[in-house]
């Protein structure tokens, strides 16, 4: 078996744009993954094409010497663009793999752990502006068996923050807590907002709320910061989803700087890669609950390693997106209870419709996060899709 031919598809979903991989094979068998990467869709698409010229005439099994050979000879290594590339190049190379041999990837990896795994939702809140309104959808996420509720009450805020718009965000934590009472956990999301002092100092007053986890107190460049954070904090760490390689998971296990690794299939290396980084964190007994807010690809690829990773404890997942998503793959997610199975297709599970990704081009997106702007993070006729 030998690889034909790589393509790329970029599809709009109003917030950024799905960056969906598809290898072709001389034995009709195809793979697809996935490297959506906010704001740089057109740098991650010219990264692609150089693997392209690496792989095409290569047999597409020996994933691991392909993986080995691009991150190698890329003199300038590592990076968002470089890694979403290969993670999702990656991701492809396992579908084929699985599909070659009529069983899912997670049976390649070592089998099932988990029939099933618990999900948070993210983009629940969307159009909410006050705490009452965050409440209320919450309370309307409830409804629906959600268990888990993640969300960034911070506004602007940008390394620090006023007392007056502390106090706006901890009434917006608040109201929710109060909304879905003691036995929903509750994660609130940084965004790499903040310095040290004040993250410290956030940390201390969302104790009271008793929440799952503080998710990327500080920007992501300095692991030593989120270390000092970690060692004051009342509440639980979690980051990691702008860590890529095991060689950049390597300094946070070294100083214990997280609680929970959220590392993202997408961007951090694909799926080997983060067997490995959950691997690494199994032995230092850190949960592994990956960062999942993007497409059905990077959702079908992370549900493989919940199946077959004995540390993980908990998947993120948008809850709700574009109508058009279900349209995009045959995706068919089996939810109940805040939970999803996992399923038994071959390969990752799912197949990209072309023409439907041709329907919804590539279009320029502007960053939210430090606008104020980051609650209108899904479209305004969203729908379910699981």
């Amino acid at each position: 078996m030998l690889v034909t031919d790589v393509k790329t598809f970029v599809v709009d979903c109003y917030r950024t744009n799905w960056v969906f991989v598809k290898v072709y094979t001389d034995e009709g068998i195809s793979g697809v993954g996935e490297g959506t990467l906010e704001y740089k869709e057109k740098a991650l698409v010219g990264a692609v094409e150089h693997i392209k010229s690496y792989l095409v005439g290569k047999d597409p099994r020996d994933i691991e010497k392909h993986c080995h050979a691009v991150y190698r000879d890329a003199y300038w290594r590592g990076g968002a663009v470089l890694m979403s590339a290969l993670s999702a190049v990656e991701m492809a190379l396992w579908d084929i793999l699985g599909k070659s041999l009529g069983v899912p990837v997670y049976r390649l990896l070592g089998g099932k752990v988990n029939d099933d795994c618990r999900i948070y939702v993210n983009g629940w809140f969307s159009g909410a502006k006050q705490p009452g309104e965050f409440a209320e959808k919450a309370k309307e996420a409830v409804k629906r068996g959600v268990t888990a509720l993640k969300w960034d009450p911070f506004g602007k805020a940008y390394l620090r923050i006023s007392n007056a718009d502390l106090d706006k965000a901890l009434q917006c934590v608040a109201a929710v807590r109060e909304a879905v009472g003691k036995n929903v956990d509750l994660m609130i999301e940084g965004h790499g907002r903040f310095d040290v002092p004040t993250a410290v100092i956030i940390a201390g007053e969302l104790a009271q709320f008793k929440p799952m986890w503080f998710e990327e107190p500080v920007p992501p460049d300095n692991l030593q910061a989120l270390k000092a954070v970690k060692d004051k904090s009342p509440v639980a760490i979690a980051a990691g989803e702008r860590l890529y390689t095991r060689y950049n998971y390597r300094e946070l296990f070294a100083g214990r700087a997280s609680d929970y690794i959220q590392p993202d299939v997408s961007h951090a290396g694909g799926i080997m890669e983060l067997k490995k980084i959950a691997a690494t964190a199994e032995s230092e007994y850190i949960a592994f609950a990956p960062h999942n807010p993007s497409g059905p690809v990077a959702n079908a690829a992370t549900l493989q390693l919940a199946a077959c990773c004995p540390n993980f404890c908990i998947l993120e997942i948008m809850y709700s997106d574009v109508a058009y998503r279900k349209y995009i793959t045959d995706e068919k997610l089996e939810y109940s209870d805040g939970r999803i199975k996992i399923g038994d297709k071959p390969g990752l599970g799912v197949e990209l419709n072309e023409e439907a990704c041709l329907m919804h081009p590539y279009k320029e997106h502007t960053l939210r996060h430090y606008t104020g702007a980051l609650t209108d993070i899904r479209p305004p006729k969203s729908e379910f899709y699981f």
